[in-house]
């Protein structure tokens, strides 16, 4: 982990070093934001119906969170049938709150940059007629 996490860096304000990596992933995010939305966790079906993920997909996604401490998997049988239930971990909720407070900062550099080029806009286009 980086030690600028976080913090913006006055040389390289844009380069977010706090968007971690695996969290980012568009499929990881979901289940991610899925899970952080129901604490108590969710099956594995479930979880593949809410990100729209096969059975594969979704399971790869899980292998890569759990390994990284984000989530915590339970297997247990109920009628004789697999259950998988997923929770997210108290890291992995430390990680996601301070991924979305980095996502925040890029939406407001963006939201300043648009901010500042719609008022210079016109103005640069009157100064170059």
């Amino acid at each position: 982990m980086s030690k600028t996490r976080g913090k913006p860096s006055t040389t390289h304000p844009f380069a977010y070093p706090g968007l971690d990596r695996i969290i980012h992933e568009r499929a990881r995010l979901g289940v991610l934001t899925s899970l952080f939305a129901h604490p108590k966790g969710l099956a594995f079906n479930a979880l593949k119906q809410l990100c729209a993920l096969t059975d594969g997909n979704l399971s790869r996604h899980l292998e890569v969170l759990e390994s990284a401490h984000l989530i915590e998997i339970t297997k247990t049988t109920e009628q004789s049938r697999p259950q998988t239930r997923c929770r997210i971990t108290a890291e992995g909720r430390r990680r996601y709150l301070a991924y979305l407070a980095v996502l925040e900062q890029v939406l407001c550099d963006a939201d300043s940059g648009a901010k500042s080029q719609t008022r210079s806009g016109p103005q640069r286009a009157l100064s170059s007629s």
